[in-house]
C-alpha cells in the first residue's frame, strides 16, 4: 500500500485546479503546468484538495498511486513556488556566465560551452563559479541541471567539475610514496 499516494494533495488559494479529456491543468501565480492522467487511476477536486486513488486493485495501479500523487504535487508546488537547482563550478580557470537565454561554461576544453537555455527555464550566475537554475517544471529544472552537470562531472582525486550544492563528493586518496 502507498502511504504518500493516501495523503491528499492540498490546493493553496490562488491556484485553480481543473481535469479535462484525461489532462489536469493547474494554473497559480507562476504559471500553469498540465500532466496527462493515468487511466489506473482516480483522481477528484474536492474543493482544497485533490484526492488520488488507485481505479482497481491490481499491482500496477497500486504501484503507479505514490508516484501520479508526487506528480500532482509537484505541478501544485511548481505554479505556487517554483523550483530552483544550484550547480557549483570547482577548479581553477572553470567559469560560467549566463547571457540572456544562454549558458557559457568555460571548462578547461579548447573552446567554450554554450548551452541554449529551455523555454521556461531561468538561470541566473550570481558569481563565476554558481550557476542557479529555477523554474516551474520539476523535471525540465532538473534535466538541464543533469545536462550542464554532464560537461564536467566532479572528479575523485582533486574534486574539480561541476557538482549540485549540498552534492558530497568521494574523494579518493592518490598515490603513496
Amino acid at each position: 500500500m502507498s502511504r504518500i499516494g493516501k495523503k491528499p494533495v492540498a490546493i493553496p488559494s490562488g491556484v485553480t485546479a481543473n481535469i479535462d479529456n484525461g489532462t489536469m491543468t493547474v494554473k497559480g501565480p507562476k504559471g500553469t503546468l498540465s500532466m496527462g492522467l493515468s487511466d489506473l487511476i482516480d483522481y477528484k477536486i474536492d474543493g482544497e484538495e485533490i484526492q488520488v486513488k488507485p481505479a482497481n486493485d491490481t499491482k500496477a495501479a497500486r504501484s503507479f498511486w505514490g508516484m501520479q500523487r508526487t506528480l500532482v504535487s509537484n505541478l501544485v508546488e511548481g505554479v505556487t513556488e517554483g523550483f530552483t537547482k544550484v550547480l557549483e563550478i570547482t577548479g581553477v580557470g572553470y567559469r560560467a556566465n549566463a547571457q540572456g537565454k544562454k549558458l557559457r561554461l568555460q571548462l578547461g576544453y579548447s573552446h567554450d560551452v554554450d548551452l541554449d537555455v529551455p523555454e521556461g527555464l531561468e538561470v541566473k550566475t550570481p558569481d563565476q563559479t554558481t550557476v542557479e537554475i529555477s523554474g516551474i517544471d520539476k523535471q525540465a529544472v532538473g534535466q538541464f541541471a543533469a545536462e550542464v552537470r554532464r560537461w564536467r562531472k566532479p572528479e575523485p582525486y582533486k574534486g574539480k567539475g561541476i557538482k549540485y550544492r549540498g552534492e558530497y563528493v568521494f574523494r579518493k586518496e592518490g598515490k603513496k610514496k
